[in-house]
This record gives structure tokens, sequence and C-alpha cells, in this order.
């Protein structure tokens, strides 16, 4: 690649993440054919916050994580027929690689970076352990969105919890269900 050039950036690339329309299903794959897991999984949720496109949403989804090495998986299969940036993308161009997941510990400045890239924010959101999201519209530019993930202490100790139980994993208990 000649020409190109790093821009500056505090994030740290954590995570790859896929839509499915079966999230039970995804994770036998991608832990069979991968060795991912094992897969912490939210049957259900809607997060606080929730805003698409500029709109306010309320969009349901079931979400499973799980690790192999250091580099977090996430799967996300959508409950219901809300306007999203998971409908959207799967509408473009199936299910399959959705995001690039980037911790940064100054959520701001993540936002601000982003923007100063000339991408548009698509859907932010509150997550687990009251951390915020950002994903960015990178359509063109880069094969799948990017999501800023505010970094908070405790959403970076639940994460440590999921890679630790990767570490030597025996394959047993593949599934355990988040509250």
């Amino acid at each position: 690649m000649t020409g190109t050039k790093t821009a500056p950036f505090a994030g740290r690339l954590i995570q790859t993440a896929f839509t499915t329309a079966d999230i039970r299903e995804t994770m036998r794959e991608m832990t069979a054919r991968l060795g991912i897991g094992p897969w912490f999984l939210r049957e259900r949720g809607v997060f606080r916050n929730q805003v698409y496109r500029g709109q306010p949403a309320t969009t349901a989804l079931a979400i499973a994580m799980g690790y192999a090495g250091d580099m977090q998986f996430e799967i996300i299969q959508q409950l219901d027929d809300s306007p999203s940036v998971y409908r959207e993308a799967a509408e473009r161009s199936g299910h399959g690689l959705h995001h690039f997941g980037v911790a940064w510990t100054d959520y701001d400045a993540a936002l601000a970076h982003y923007r100063s890239l000339g991408f548009t924010l698509a859907y932010s959101a509150e997550v687990a352990n009251g951390a915020r999201v950002a994903y960015f519209d990178t359509h063109g530019t880069l094969p799948a969105m990017v999501e800023a993930i505010e970094l908070l202490p405790a959403t970076e100790a639940m994460f440590g919890r999921f890679q630790a139980a990767a570490r030597g994993w025996d394959g047993s208990d593949p599934v355990r269900p988040l509250a």
C-alpha cells in the first residue's frame, strides 16, 4: 500500500464482530472450525439510549462473545424487525462480518477521531457496565463498520474474565449464559 499513512490513533483493536440469523448455529460452527470459545451468551437484550441514524431505537439482540487468543469474537442476532445497523448491513450484503471493535479509554476522543476521518455516526448505545459504544459507517472504505467501545474498568474486567476462560479451555461448557 503505497501512499497510505497511519492516522494518529489512541484506540486498540480488540474485536471482530459478525451478524447471523442463527446465533447458536454460528457459535457451534465458529467453535468447531476456528476453536473460539467458550461463548458468553446474552439471549435477549435491549440496550439503553440507542440511537440509530439520529432516531431513538429499541432494537432487541442476542449477543455472544468468545475469544481465540487475544482476539474477541462477537456474534449478533437481531431479534426484531426494527431498523438497525445490523439489519442494514445484512440487507446490503447478507450476514457475516459486521464491524471491528476498537477499545478507547477516551470515548469523546474516539468520536472525534472517526468523525475527523469522514465517517458518519450510524448507531450509539449504552451497553454492559454503563459503557458507551458508537458505530461508524465506513462503507466504501473498510470491509466493515468500526465500533468505538468505551473501555471502562468494569468493561475491561468483563472482557478479561471472558478471555481468561478461553485460555486452556478444554471444550466443555461451550455456551455460558449471561444475565
